[in-house]
């Protein structure tokens, strides 16, 4: 990265995070400026004049006059949007159109303009910000990363407008900023096979000995990043040494053209490379690259299980979670290294919070910012640019704490992504506590596991769905299922309430290796973006792990987990 780039992405990030810091001083002020400016400018839109936003002249009339929606509720706006119609949700232009990742239903469709985008921006480059000063207190230093994201559309809506994962919307519109930024050419992201795109980026990046961060969506796809370097570690240092590019891989010729004329013969590095994969008998991150300083990934949810396999790959290589971040906004900006909870975005988007006790209500009560209690757990509502009005994301939240007047939040699990045989209301949360807790005890590290609920009895007892990582073993399987017992009730009571009543033992299923490839496969096969890819660890569809290869499945028949200790 040149000079002048990294200073202006410094005073950029300082300047941004300084910003955020004193707005949470006066958060209340920041959330309803932020508020009247919205409305002011999407007032005459067609939702605006249906929720009569020009009469409303205060937060609470806001929260009187507009209803507590889902996306069902703004599904046929997005429909007319896609076909082109104008001033819908937005009087600005819609230059892209988000796609979730479906992984818990129907895709949804958000629209992006300019200003959308820029309110998120802010909590980006504050996220900048904190990394540089978390990195100058680590005595580290910022620099080129790698990133192995597709930068392929999706497609194009009928009224003209390019659509796709979020990820690749913000990739082609930062292409500047990327190839400043990044140890490999934006071109090595249009590669459309999955194999070939990884092993490009990561031929590329390996060019560069100085490279400083590992950067993707989710932890489970870094891990992935992480195992092709370790299959394609020959090939890359052979590659990397004559300065070509595999002939076997999947690449449009035009694109392979563009990217070997970038390559240049690296012997040295190659021999630096080849030293260490005789040595270990493998290549990680840590080795190719020895002044890796970060990895910027999700943290919170479904992303937590992974980090326990990070220290193989990268040491104590510290993780930044950057921003808690959805299609439909910016949520909170991750102010330090390795912690999750995140300083509420108070300037990219209006937030309320539903407390637990009103989940089930229609039109709930909400509370502000200021008035979320610590310990607590809420879902959260936001108003953004994007022509969304108290948009119910679904995603339940807790609060770790306050930053000056602002909560902290963490992602627990979505709304109704939840495992009930009967009443017990198992969450993501619960089952990753429980298996973390058990790789410890047993000393074993899984590739990945999936709850389900076993189809041959109502109500279904708990099916645990296991697959070992390469090299390890489950010596006693009978005593794992009972510990699951133990530690599921432990961590989640109703569990232990119900078991001893109503819901039948659970059983424990070693799911051959590769297993979770081919789930993740399945994923893709039904309409999954790639970049979006994660294991959801409780699932009431089983048909996702339907007919995969079972070495091992162990019943347990104690009826009830009360005694266990």
């Amino acid at each position: 990265m040149s000079s002048l780039s990294l200073s202006l992405l410094k005073v950029l990030g300082w300047n941004a995070k300084n910003r955020l810091i004193r707005h949470t001083r006066s958060a209340q002020n920041t959330q309803t400026n932020f508020l009247r400016s919205l409305i002011r400018h999407h007032q005459n839109t067609q939702i605006g004049l249906t929720f009569k936003l020009p009469q409303i002249q205060s937060v609470d009339d806001f929260r009187r006059n507009v209803p507590i929606f889902p996306y069902e509720f703004y599904e046929p706006y997005t429909d007319r949007i896609v076909q082109g119609e104008t001033n819908v949700l937005t009087p600005d232009k819609v230059d892209y159109i988000n796609l979730t990742s479906g992984s818990t239903g129907r895709k949804k469709q958000v629209p992006v303009t300019a200003r959308f985008q820029a309110s998120l921006r802010r909590a980006d480059i504050a996220s900048l910000g904190f990394a540089l000063d978390a990195l100058r207190e680590h005595g580290s230093r910022f620099g080129r990363s790698i990133i192995t994201n597709s930068a392929q559309i999706q497609g194009i809506t009928p009224g003209g407008t390019e659509f796709g994962p979020v990820s690749v919307g913000s990739l082609r519109k930062g292409k500047f900023l990327f190839e400043q930024g990044f140890s490999l050419p934006y071109a090595a992201l249009n590669v459309g096979d999955t194999a070939a795109r990884h092993y490009i980026c990561l031929l590329f990046a390996l060019s560069d000995a100085e490279m400083r961060g590992f950067i993707t969506n989710f932890p489970m796809l870094v891990l992935r990043t992480c195992q092709y370097l370790e299959d394609f570690a020959e090939s890359l240092i052979q590659d990397l040494a004559q300065g070509t590019i595999a002939p076997d891989l999947l690449i449009d010729p035009p694109l392979r053209r563009q990217l070997e004329k970038l390559r240049r013969p690296q012997p040295q590095r190659a021999h630096f490379l080849r030293t260490i994969l005789e040595r270990d008998g493998r290549l990680t991150p840590k080795a190719a690259w020895p002044k890796l300083s970060y990895v910027f990934t999700a943290r919170g949810g479904t992303s937590d299980f992974y980090f326990d396999r990070f220290p193989t790959y990268f040491g104590d290589t510290p993780i930044f979670g950057g921003v808690y971040g959805t299609a439909e906004g910016t949520f909170s900006v991750i102010p330090d290294f390795n912690v999750d909870g995140g300083i509420l975005a108070i300037e990219s988007g209006f937030f309320e919070f539903i407390a637990e006790e009103h989940w089930n209500e229609e039109q709930p009560p909400t509370l502000l910012p200021h008035e979320v209690q610590v310990g607590q757990r809420y879902r959260i509502l936001v108003t953004s640019y994007s022509g969304f009005y108290r948009y119910d994301i679904g995603d339940v939240i807790e609060v770790t704490g306050f930053y000056n007047d602002v909560p902290r939040i963490v992602f627990r699990h979505r709304r109704g992504g939840l495992l009930s045989s009967t009443t017990e209301k198992t969450t993501e949360f619960h089952a990753i506590e429980t298996l973390r807790t058990l790789q410890e005890e047993f000393q074993i590290k899984l590739e990945d596991f999936c709850i389900t609920l076993a189809d041959d009895a109502i109500p279904g007892g708990y099916v645990v769905n296991i697959e070992l990582a390469a090299g390890h073993t489950l010596a006693d399987p009978d005593h794992f299922l009972k510990r699951f017992e133990y530690w599921m009730a432990t961590f989640n009571e109703p569990y232990g309430t119900v078991r001893q009543s109503q819901v039948p033992p659970p059983r424990l299923r070693v799911l051959r290796s590769g297993s979770f490839i081919e789930v993740r496969q399945r994923q893709v096969q039904r309409g999954m973006f790639d970049s979006q890819l994660k294991i959801l660890h409780i699932q009431n569809d089983a048909s996702l792990l339907a007919d995969l290869p079972i070495e091992q499945e162990i019943w347990w028949n104690t009826p009830s987990p009360a005694v266990l200790s």
